[in-house]
């Protein structure tokens, strides 16, 4: 039996390898000549780089970048092997991360994206030419001007001064200077992973929906907003079109708005981006069942979860798709959309914190993959 493995993590328990490896050696241990082949997956944000190198073989790089505040910090990322391009997988929440600011020291008007333009410069300085971005988890509103300040573009209000690129800076933009961006930027391909599809401004924008977990008041929503949608004026006057009302402009503070227009960046769902890098298409087509899961598995699952990405590659090769959880809920809504089996690894009766522990995780996990060989090896 040809068996494909495609677990995300189970998170604050397990990570997505652990969940693979447990389950592999269970059924491998069961049935010695069946091929399993183990893949890592995430969504495109926390995890993704981790998922890529582990599912590729690739490598981490680690540099000094600047964090939302300006403070130094060591951001990472992962560069791998993709049809024959060396490429880079970033998240920018490695140097642009919410988690990187303590909440008391939260302020979307002062946080810049820079870090993360800092990150890109040094993966095509490295020799990567394609970049994938996995925009998620952002401290930023600042429409990603840090970001392409760290790329060389420059930034000047009215009376010529140069901003620096943080979010109260984009109110006062007068023109920007492309002159100096850096120059592998034209032989570059970046793919940007997204699961929103906020705009970049409005009611719906960058402003409104996110900064105020960034640490926006109501009067600093109001003011960013007015400062996003006076930055799309601008840059849509160099770039010759508007796409911030476009899918995912709003994404990470305005990054995916950055990145679309003065980079040509496309866009992808983030399942979508990390199955295609670690080319699962051709491994479902040689296998006989694949098997996903994550922590909490439900109606939320269908709304671009790793799970259900891979369900409907699964569906498009005519290849079976079970998926196990922790938690599982809405049985019906999630066959019905094509699982043909899910399991929960938790037994009843188990309390949360110890279902949580990373041992006893582990032991469900193989305790369940010994029952599913029960029902699907004939």
């Amino acid at each position: 039996m040809r068996l494909l493995l495609a677990f995300d993590s189970f998170k604050g328990s397990l990570a997505s390898l652990e969940v693979g490896e447990a389950f592999a050696a269970v059924w491998h241990a069961l049935s010695p000549s069946d091929d399993i082949r183990l893949l890592s997956i995430a969504d495109g944000g926390e995890g993704t780089v981790d998922a890529v190198v582990e599912s590729c073989g690739g490598e981490y790089r680690s540099i000094m970048a600047h964090d939302p505040l300006g403070r130094g910090i060591t951001a990472r990322y992962g560069v791998v092997d993709v049809d024959g391009r060396r490429s880079a997988v970033v998240e920018c929440a490695s140097a642009s991360g919410l988690t990187l600011i303590p909440a008391e020291e939260r302020d979307a008007e002062r946080a810049t994206s820079y870090g993360t333009g800092e990150v890109i410069a040094d993966a095509m300085a490295y020799g990567c030419r394609r970049i994938y971005v996995g925009l998620g988890g952002s401290a930023t509103t600042d429409g990603g001007m840090g970001m392409l300040r760290a790329l060389g573009y420059k930034f000047y209000d009215a009376d010529g001064n140069e901003l620096s690129g943080r979010g109260n800076d984009m109110i006062n933009l007068s023109r920007i200077d492309a002159s100096c961006r850096n120059r592998l930027l034209s032989d570059v391909e970046f793919i940007v992973a997204t699961d929103v599809d906020n705009p970049l401004y409005g009611a719906d924008g960058a402003a409104y929906i996110f900064a105020p977990q960034k640490g926006a008041d109501t009067a600093a929503v109001q003011r960013l907003d007015a400062g996003l949608r006076h930055y799309a004026e601008v840059v849509a006057e160099v770039v010759g079109g508007d796409l911030a009302t476009s899918c995912g402009a709003g994404a990470a503070g305005g990054m995916g708005f950055a990145l679309m227009t003065m980079v040509g960046a496309k866009r992808c769902r983030g399942i979508d981006m990390v199955l295609d890098i670690e080319q699962f298409d051709d491994y479902a087509t040689q296998s006989d069942l694949i098997i996903t899961g994550e922590g909490s598995l439900d109606s939320q699952t269908l709304r671009g979860k790793a799970p259900y990405g891979v369900l409907q590659r699964a569906m498009r090769h005519g290849v079976k798709a079970i998926a196990i959880g922790g938690r599982v809920e809405d049985h019906d809504v999630l066959l019905a959309a094509g699982f043909d089996a899910l399991y929960t690894i938790t037994p009843e009766g188990m309390p949360l914190r110890e279902a949580m522990r990373s041992d006893v995780a582990k032991e469900n996990v193989r305790r369940i993959a010994s029952h599913i060989h029960s029902q699907y090896k004939l």
